[in-house]
């Protein structure tokens, strides 16, 4: 699947510092540490509605850490999916009377857009779900001869994974049973479903159902489940030991859980990836924005009313990207006022001198994401800039290049 087009990214002087990150596995901040080419698998939408600001806070996430490993020389494999066929894209067609090929086509093409305005770096795999069946079945076979998969009998002989198939299962997450339970119901498991050897065991394949679309298999036609096809994209796109796996704090359980354990229980290594990193959710309303709630604040929307992208961008990075945060009036507002701040003070013919301000935007970001201390750095610089002036010339435009650079934000 052809993914959005890349905006040039320009390089800075020297190289930055090597990356921390908060890893949900080991509940701490860590050293990131991949080879010359950094590898990165990221979940991507369910095509059936237009990306809301949650889903912009999670990408620009991983555009961040796309852009700082760029900026310390390394080449990057970055992977995406597209879960184009599940059962909430389904409902959403058979709701509106559309095809659910064509409702899906619409959104993902949407998403790429609203991409592309927020200076978002493309994938450099972007791979639908319906392009890796092959890859969905194999797996699927292998975990059915490995004994790590059986198939409930029925009228529906669907196939599960053992949540038991690796020792380590719930590392991840490091939830209890019971939380495991709530969170799987919650999140598009099926705990009742009669014939399964355990509540939390995971649908693998989905025995094919009338009106429903359907792939052959050699053990019968069907779609795959959620968690194993962000699994066969990983191990087929990038192999097994990823420096990173992520998404927003809402997949932790049991969707990356999982999907880790497939894989895991395959490879017969202990971890999945090396790094597992996820966002915050971003409320509107008193409420998480979510879909089913209908609380959504649309990117495409706010472009569509005027505002700038690159506000937009502003406006999620001024909180750090673990905490659950509210968007409101105000938090645009700020983020506008910030963006011409600024763009006034990049324009000016001279300036303070820019690398002491690159160095500390590039620490801080390199130490888990501080776009807050990021933010307020370069709000400094610009108030020096605007009220005491300078004499570098070069400056202004030095840190234009740095905050498109490393901040994805074109001033």
């Amino acid at each position: 699947m052809q993914s959005w087009s890349a905006p040039a990214v320009p390089v800075l002087p020297g190289r930055g510092p090597a990356l921390r990150l908060y890893d949900t596995a080991d509940r701490q901040v860590r050293p990131v540490s991949p080879g010359p080419t950094a590898t990165m698998y990221v979940c991507g939408i369910t095509p059936y509605d237009a990306t809301h600001l949650g889903h912009a806070a999670t990408y620009l996430v991983f555009d961040l850490i796309h852009r700082l490993w760029l900026d310390a020389g390394h080449q990057v494999n970055y992977v995406q999916n597209v879960t184009d066929v599940d059962d909430p894209l389904l409902e959403r067609a058979e709701r509106d009377g559309v095809q659910w090929e064509e409702l899906a086509a619409s959104q993902v093409e949407l998403f790429g857009t609203d991409m592309t305005a927020l200076r978002v770096l493309p994938p450099h795999d972007y791979v639908a779900a319906t392009e890796a069946i092959q890859e969905v079945v194999e797996l699927v076979e292998k975990m059915l001869a490995a004994g790590s998969a059986y198939i409930v009998d029925g009228d529906y002989p669907d196939i599960y994974f053992r949540a038991d198939a690796t020792e380590q299962f719930g590392y991840e997450s490091g939830f209890d049973r019971a939380t495991m339970l709530e969170l799987f119901a919650e999140r598009g498991g099926d705990p009742d479903r009669a014939g399964k050897a355990d509540p939390l065991d995971a649908l693998l394949w989905r025995a094919a159902r009338p009106g429903e679309p359907s792939w052959s298999a050699p053990f019968g036609a069907g779609r795959p489940g959620w968690h194993v096809e962000c699994a066969a994209i990983a191990l087929s796109r990038i192999g097994s030991g990823l420096d990173i796996q992520g998404g927003g704090s809402d997949l932790v359980f049991p969707h990356h859980e999982f999907s880790a354990a497939h894989a895991e229980s395959l490879t017969g290594e202990r971890r999945f990836a090396r790094h597992y990193v996820h966002a915050g959710m971003i409320g509107w309303d008193g409420h998480k924005m979510s879909k089913s709630r209908g609380n959504l604040v649309l990117v495409s929307k706010l472009r569509a009313q005027g505002t700038d992208p690159a506000a937009i961008r502003l406006g999620l990075l001024a909180g750090h990207y673990r905490s659950d945060r509210f968007w409101d009036d105000a938090t645009l507002a700020a983020a506008e006022a910030r963006l011409d701040r600024w763009r006034a003070a990049t324009t000016l013919p001279a300036g303070p001198a820019a690398d002491d301000v690159i160095g500390r935007v590039r620490r801080y970001l390199a130490d888990d994401l501080d776009t807050v201390k990021a933010l307020a750095a370069l709000d400094g610089w610009a108030t020096d800039a605007r009220e005491y002036g300078g004499h570098d010339a070069a400056a202004p435009r030095l840190v234009a290049t740095a905050v498109d650079a490393l901040l994805g934000v074109a001033l």
